[in-house]
């Protein structure tokens, strides 16, 4: 189990140092980019593991962008960069592709099938990948902002 971790830890600081190079951050930037996307993907490998405790996919990446959303805000000042440099690029690891790709995959498939007991089947698929997708994202969304709000002192003191 510790390895599946540090390899899921490993992936995700990857690819937010990949997404913060593409979206220009400044390179100090890089190192927190990838230890809060490590953290906070990590945290929702273990939320979601059965054995710890086996939350849904939804629940665990809300607590786990509200973690990434907090360590940017109290990263930031240290780091003296906006904690939006660190925030975005550590949340695109979680972006649920597989989700959204079902989603599509089963539209084609409603309008590809050619009776109506496929066209359920298709439909049911298409709606239930699309739901949880659009939930994951809204919730993500949202539980990152929140410390920003709430610790508004702190978030905004980076820019001062």
């Amino acid at each position: 189990m510790l390895f599946e971790i540090i390899k899921d830890a490993l992936l995700a600081a990857m690819a937010a140092i990949g997404f913060g190079s593409i979206s220009r951050v400044p390179r100090r930037s890089y190192i927190w980019c990838g230890l809060i996307a490590a953290l906070g993907h990590s945290a929702r490998f273990l939320l979601m593991d059965p054995d710890v405790l086996g939350m849904h996919i939804v629940a665990a990446t809300g607590i786990a962008s509200f973690l990434i959303g907090s360590m940017a805000v109290f990263i930031s000042p240290v780091a003296k960069t906006p904690a939006e440099a660190y925030l975005f690029p550590a949340l695109l690891p979680m972006i649920p592709g597989m989700y959204a790709y079902r989603s599509f995959g089963g539209l084609a498939m409603c309008l590809l099938g050619d009776t109506q007991e496929k066209f359920g089947v298709y439909f049911y698929r298409f709606a239930e990948n699309g739901f949880i997708c659009l939930a994951i994202l809204f919730t993500m969304v949202i539980c990152a902002i929140v410390p920003i709000f709430t610790f508004r002192s702190t978030a905004f003191r980076a820019t001062r």
